[in-house]
């Protein structure tokens, strides 16, 4: 139950992204109408981005949805405008062009920013993802591009991506009769290896049955055009075209101190800011070195209960381990993988081809996922 004052308790909430919806979803499940809540972002609107890997080889469109129908739907208020400045003595929100926002509570879901780690190479990004891999996958159909590197920086951001765009490109090679080379480069020590040793053996079978050669533990450069060097392997590899990851940074705020290293905001365990009371983060501006929207979505939770014990609501504890969901496309079928974060000797690691969880989209949010099956499934069709 809320307390009187919850009503009164002001809660901001910057960035749009799974991270800031989940959030509200989560919010708004604990204290109900209580607390105000308000969503600053930079974006009018919001688009289930782990779909597009699809996009550039004919697959259906990543869903989009309008932030203003949202609010409306769900029960906040949304400013536009991208956060410039923290100034927590004053305990105020500053926008660019816009006036200051109070808040009793500040949650900072702003993502990272994304740059590039190589010279010579087509850095993804997931904002434009199928205008940067249209002409690859043009050239792998005319036959242009046979041989094709897709590679990963030192500081790894979510790799599940560049697994399924290399899969998806080989077998894209496969239907047009094309004899096409895929490999990939990442310095994780198996692939998927965030998902534990049985889901990475999974992983690791996909791509070999794809033809995909796969270099783990290994890091990387591009000294020229169309060559990958390897570092400690003493080889070079000669194709037609590198796709890379970016590398990731933290955001550029002004009043956010002791910033952990490349400019993550650092947190505790329930996401609290370092050094700044009563403001949280979550998702890939954080300090931590697991950056996907299923994680971000679980570090939303727990950014949302702190709050609404802050704001007097009872919050029962929780008891159940770290799960994190993901789904691999690309293959010859769906790769369904679980694991469990927490540690333990026996944390679960898993595979198969049905999901384990529901709703089975590509991002597993307490809140979100279900509520925008909902709404899709709401649309009309």
């Amino acid at each position: 139950m809320a307390t009187h004052s919850a009503a009164d308790f002001k809660v901001v909430i910057a960035g749009g992204g799974i991270a800031g919806l989940e959030a509200v979803l989560a919010l708004r499940a604990l204290a109900g109408p209580d607390l105000q809540i308000t969503m600053l972002a930079a974006d009018p609107e919001f688009v289930h981005r782990p779909m597009r890997v699809e996009e550039p080889f004919a697959g259906p469109l990543a869903h989009h949805y309008q932030l203003s129908e949202l609010a409306a739907d769900i029960g906040f208020t949304l400013v536009r405008g991208a956060l410039t400045e923290i100034d927590a003595a004053q305990r105020l929100l500053i926008a660019d062009g816009g006036e200051p926002l109070p808040y009793d509570a500040l949650l900072l879901a702003l993502g990272a920013r994304p740059r590039p780690a190589f010279a010579h190479a087509l850095t993804l990004n997931d904002r434009e993802l199928d205008e940067q891999m249209r002409g690859v996958v043009q050239d792998v159909e005319g036959g242009y591009a046979r041989r094709l590197a897709f590679i990963a920086p030192p500081r790894m951001p979510w790799p599940l991506p560049l697994y399924e765009l290399a899969l998806m490109t080989a077998h894209r090679g496969w239907e047009m009769g094309e004899e096409v080379s895929v490999s990939v480069v990442t310095p994780e020590r198996s692939p998927l290896e965030l998902f534990g040793a049985a889901a990475s053996l999974a992983v690791a079978e996909h791509l070999r049955e794809a033809g995909i050669e796969v270099f783990t533990a290994t890091t990387c450069e591009t000294p020229h055009a169309n060559e990958v060097l390897l570092h400690g392997a003493g080889r070079t590899l000669s194709v037609d075209r590198v796709v890379a990851m970016p590398e990731l940074f933290g955001p550029q705020i002004t009043g956010l101190p002791q910033l952990a290293e490349h400019g993550f905001i650092p947190v505790d365990a329930e996401c609290r800011v370092s050094g700044l009371e009563r403001v949280f983060a979550a998702g890939d501006a954080t300090d931590s070195s697991v950056k996907f929207g299923g994680f971000a979505a679980r570090q939303a939770d727990l950014a949302a209960r702190a709050i609404a014990a802050l704001a007097g609501i009872t919050v029962e504890p929780e008891s159940s381990r770290p799960l994190i969901h993901g789904t691999l496309l690309g293959g010859r079928h769906p790769l369904h993988l679980v694991a469990d974060l927490s540690g333990a000797p026996d944390a679960l690691s898993a595979a198969s081809e049905e999901p384990s969880w529901t709703p089975a989209g590509k991002v597993s949010a307490r809140y979100l996922a279900p509520y925008l099956e909902r709404r899709h499934a709401e649309r009309p069709r």
